[in-house]
């Protein structure tokens, strides 16, 4: 992002110096969510989330900076690197902020132009985008050595987020229509059928012009990368048979393997685990509604990914490594920022390094509501410890008293994003509605009857 901007700077010393005055008064004071109506404080959340991606995007691109922090240290130099999934997130966010007056329509939608100007210049791999760019020329930044070329996991997240913003505008005004043209285009030139490695049943995460296939990683459930099997299938110019999905993702009924973590039943196997971290629930499903979503795997993918956070909750209540602060008003262990770099904090005493991640009770909303606003209400109160000026920080650990002021698009986005699917279902309505989305649902056999079966 180069030099922070200065209304950026501003904004942040305002909003810092609040939350301090507000958490040096008496015990009354630091406890001003308990008298917030559960929507006035998850709209305090959801706007202040928001502008992670509005005020704090990367000037160039309009794309969300892959990892903001509040010290403005960056070791790697990194501050002006945007990132792909992430921003695909944050579009689904500003989408709701527009929804919701945050900001103008017309601002909106000139944002969603510089967006989308630079993905139409910026360095794709078959119709498929890296997962970062440097935001101020759209080169891509290897993610790492190997990983210099096309990311379909990434793409993925990045075209759910760009399908929702079709449908927002494909009925509007001139200007409005020819942002969901130019979206279109993008949709249609990515070769989900090339990242199937010479025709094989199962897509592959990585490809690179200069190292080919050399990352070697094919991609099998159950994780986060169900939405990249739907799109690839519901592509109309470079679609993926059934067999894809069938063979390569569910390999053939192998993603079948019901167990019991903490006493709460899943049916799915979870690749490397018994349980993942929540993103697992959560990335997928930004667009993708699972109320009601089943097919010939999962009687339920709601109550699947209801019974993951619920086995992620119940572990952080039981706390087996006893870590300060965890418990029911305190859960959530998703990939994130940690006490020793980053790491995928997932339901095991492996896996467990004592780092609550608020994203993961908070985007956990659509399945856990009244866990989650506990969790809100507790995260709230802690004040400027844990919340900044845009929203919770990544991580903390109350063990360690490590509380980085830092922030990571990915974990950013699914907040403001999933309160606002609670809330209305929005980001929901809009992905489903596209034709494309339910011609792929279909072809894959899918049922998407719609039922509210959130309360059984």
């Amino acid at each position: 992002m180069g030099a922070l901007p200065l209304t950026l700077v501003f904004l942040a010393a305002i909003i810092l110096t609040f939350g301090n005055c507000k958490n040096k008064g008496n015990q009354s004071d630091a406890s001003a969510a308990d008298t917030l109506t559960d929507d006035a404080l998850m709209d305090t959340v959801q706007r202040r989330t928001f502008l992670y991606f509005w005020e704090g995007a990367e000037p160039n691109s309009g794309l969300a900076p892959e990892r903001y922090h509040v010290d403005g240290v960056y070791p790697q130099n990194d501050s002006n690197v945007v990132t792909s999934g992430g921003s695909g997130f944050g579009i689904m966010a500003i989408l709701a902020g527009i929804d919701r007056g945050y900001v103008t329509r017309e601002e909106g939608l000139a944002r969603m132009e510089r967006i989308v100007s630079f993905l139409e210049k910026a360095d794709r791999f078959h119709g498929a985008y890296p997962h970062w760019w440097y935001g101020d020329t759209g080169k891509v930044k290897p993610f790492g050595q190997k990983d210099n070329g096309g990311d379909l996991v990434e793409t993925a997240f990045l075209i759910q987020g760009l399908l929702a913003v079709h449908q927002y505008y494909v009925n509007g005004n001139e200007k409005e229509k020819a942002i969901a043209q130019r979206i279109d285009r993008i949709w249609r030139d990515v070769d989900w059928d090339w990242y199937r490695k010479g025709g094989q049943n199962v897509l592959y995460w990585h490809w690179s012009p200069t190292y080919g296939w050399e990352m070697d990683f094919p991609v099998h459930g159950y994780n986060e990368c169900m939405i990249m099997y739907i799109l690839a299938a519901a592509s109309p110019t470079h679609g993926v048979p059934a067999a894809v999905y069938h063979d390569g993702w569910a390999q053939n009924g192998a993603i079948v393997s019901p167990h019991k973590v903490e006493g709460i039943e899943l049916h799915l196997r979870y690749q490397g685990t018994e349980a993942g971290p929540l993103f697992w629930a959560q990335y997928s499903f930004l667009g993708l509604d699972p109320v009601g979503l089943k097919d010939e795997y999962c009687p339920s993918y709601f109550h699947e990914m209801r019974n993951l956070t619920l086995v992620n909750r119940a572990y952080c209540i039981r706390n087996p490594k006893h870590y300060k602060g965890f418990g029911a008003d305190c859960w959530g262990l998703t990939a994130s920022y940690s006490v020793d770099g980053y790491a995928a904090h997932s339901p095991n005493e492996l896996d467990d390094k004592g780092v609550i991640s608020p994203t993961a009770a908070l985007s956990s909303i659509v399945y856990t509501p009244e866990y989650s606003m506990q969790v809100m209400r507790h995260l709230y109160n802690m004040g400027d410890k844990v919340f900044g000026p845009f929203g919770f920080y990544d991580a903390f650990s109350e063990t360690d008293n490590w509380y980085p002021k830092r922030y990571l698009a990915i974990d950013q986005g699914p907040i403001a994003v999933m309160i606002e699917n609670y809330r209305t279902g929005l980001l929901w309505k809009l992905f489903m509605s596209h034709p494309d989305v339910q011609a792929g649902l279909t072809k894959l056999g899918f049922n998407t009857n719609k039922q509210d079966v959130r309360q059984q």
